[in-house]
């Protein structure tokens, strides 16, 4: 008898991004978000930054149909601990091994060290898999490796929803992103603001400007060798201020992914004399430029704000770019004109306890989200109608 069903598809896990070709890969990730993009993610592992010794161990999933194309996959990683991920779970795995279970390893299905929102289940587009199949392939590979749960984080609303509706459990968070309507210079963007907010920060620019430094945006081959060593030194020097213990990426991650990125890569660097004091680090992707990395050798008021938000903002008007990410937390960035958005995540727990468990504490996390992002969006720096 005809078989009108789906067509049979084969899951495979893959220890090394490099066992799948970056053709394959990226025709599945797209262009839009490079944080996806077959260039990055091998530069976290062959830099020896997202490695087996670091607890990551990549656990990359791949489907395939009949004909062996590659028609779906997703960045993932066997953890032996949390840490690199922004979407805590310690509550979780210490209430599991307090009850004698065991949370570790557990599969993430992410990008390491980059809470970056962009998409996690990686569809062939026109190869008809939905978004339920990796779903389900992701669970039996979180059964065949003998992991707890598997965790998507930072993935798409319309992925939140898809897992949603696989029985996964959904979780809020919020970062604060910049909007560009279409400015045609930071003055016009600042002519948006409150009077008192306008004039804070041209205050914090010019005293950046007093301060005797020279600012410059570099971009793809216009990044040296010089600049990158100098930039792991500001690198080491927030990780080690901020928590005091080993870095995350290694040296030799950062000229890797200006080799593999190019143009896609922009530094944002404080120069004193000729030397870089400070820097930031943005990724470029279609619909928005990513802060990712900062770091300073010199402490000069307000140099954070300038080389992380008002350079990226002054980056994206000029190159007509809709949205600036700077990163996780931080809710001074709302009076610099960064407003709460949601950020979403979903998790399969195995464990029927622990998953009844956190989907009730979700149930009430959810709601007070949404009430705080509604809070903090009345901090909004713009001008409310009665003003303009």
């Amino acid at each position: 008898m005809p078989d009108d069903g789906p067509a049979p598809l084969t899951l495979t896990l893959h220890r090394s991004i490099s066992d799948i070709p970056a053709a394959e890969w990226d025709a599945c990730a797209g262009g839009d978000n490079p944080f996806v993009g077959h260039a990055f993610l091998s530069a976290l592992e062959d830099s020896g930054s997202a490695v087996p010794e670091r607890g990551w161990l990549p656990q990359h999933a791949a489907l395939r149909d009949e004909a062996g194309r590659l028609v779906a996959c997703a960045p993932c990683y066997a953890k032996s601990h949390s840490q690199g991920e922004y979407v805590f779970d310690h509550g979780w795995a210490d209430a599991l091994e307090r009850a004698g279970g065991r949370y570790y390893p557990k599969l993430q299905v992410a990008v390491p060290f980059s809470p970056v929102p962009g998409p996690r289940l990686l569809l062939r587009p026109g190869a008809g898999v939905p978004p339920a199949a990796l779903a389900q392939a992701l669970v039996q590979a979180c059964e065949a490796v003998g992991a707890s749960s598997v965790h998507a984080t930072f993935c798409t609303a319309a992925e939140w929803e898809a897992l949603g509706e696989a029985g996964w459990l959904q979780r809020l968070g919020t970062q604060f992103h910049w909007h560009n309507p279409g400015y045609g210079c930071f003055e016009d963007f600042l002519g948006a603001l409150a009077s008192r907010k306008r004039k804070a920060l041209r205050r914090e620019r010019r005293d950046v400007q007093a301060a005797g430094l020279t600012l410059r945006c570099l971009r793809g081959a216009e990044i040296t060798p010089r600049h990158w060593e100098a930039f792991h030194r500001f690198y080491r020097s927030t990780t080690d201020k901020k928590w005091g213990r080993s870095a995350y990426l290694t040296r030799r991650f950062w000229p890797m992914l200006g080799e593999r990125l190019g143009d896609a890569v922009v530094l944002m660097v404080a120069e004193r004399d000729g030397e870089p004091v400070a820097g930031a680090l943005n990724l470029v992707g279609r619909e928005a430029i990513y802060g990712r990395n900062w770091g300073a050798v010199v402490d000069v008021p307000f140099l954070h704000f300038e080389l992380c938000y008002y350079m990226a903002m002054d980056f994206a008007i000029a190159h007509g770019i809709p949205r600036v990410e700077a990163g996780a937390q931080g809710e001074h960035k709302i009076q610099r004109g960064y407003l709460p958005v949601p950020t979403y995540s979903a998790h399969w727990i195995a464990h029927p306890g622990l998953s009844r468990a956190v989907a009730d504490f979700l149930e009430r996390e959810r709601p007070a989200m949404r009430r705080e992002m509604v809070a903090l969006a009345t901090l909004s720096p713009f001008r409310q109608a009665e003003e303009a």
